[in-house]
């Protein structure tokens, strides 16, 4: 699938590591570099915008070596780029160590992940079929 994709950035596109990745990763795009204190979110410009098709988003989630070694994560995980907005791609990361953290201009901050989705429409009913869950809530199953 082809997206469309304006560059405001000097660094490259987001890129597949491998041909089995799901995501892309997002770059900061920073006129300086950005620390982030204990428990500090902040938005971080890509530097990007894009154009995506009708029926697909894009899912901004938290890198994985970031979030283990260094305790930074999205905030809003995962972000939804809804097909219809143009404005910059930007990441709300949060530190969630106990050190500060800096972020340098370049630095893969985020995965950036394609998908199709439904546009669902309601049926309202008076009752709903049973199911082997029924209304078990969080924790239901146990350990």
């Amino acid at each position: 699938m082809k997206i469309k994709v304006i560059n405001h950035s000097a660094h490259p596109l987001p890129t597949y590591a491998t041909a089995a990745s799901a995501g892309m990763d997002l770059r900061a795009n920073l006129s300086e570099a950005i620390t982030l204190a204990p428990l500090e979110r902040r938005l971080i410009p890509t530097g990007l915008f894009i154009e995506l098709p009708l029926g697909y988003e894009a899912q901004v989630r938290p890198r994985s070596g970031l979030a283990l070694k260094h305790g930074i994560t999205v905030l809003n995980s995962p972000g939804t780029i809804d097909a219809d907005y143009r404005g910059e791609i930007g990441v709300v990361l949060i530190n969630l160590s106990s050190q500060s953290f800096t972020i340098a201009d370049g630095e893969r901050i985020a995965q950036m992940i394609i998908t199709r989705h439904e546009v669902g429409t309601w049926e309202e009913v008076e009752t709903l079929e049973d199911s082997s869950r029924g209304s078990g809530g969080f924790g239901h199953t146990g350990l």
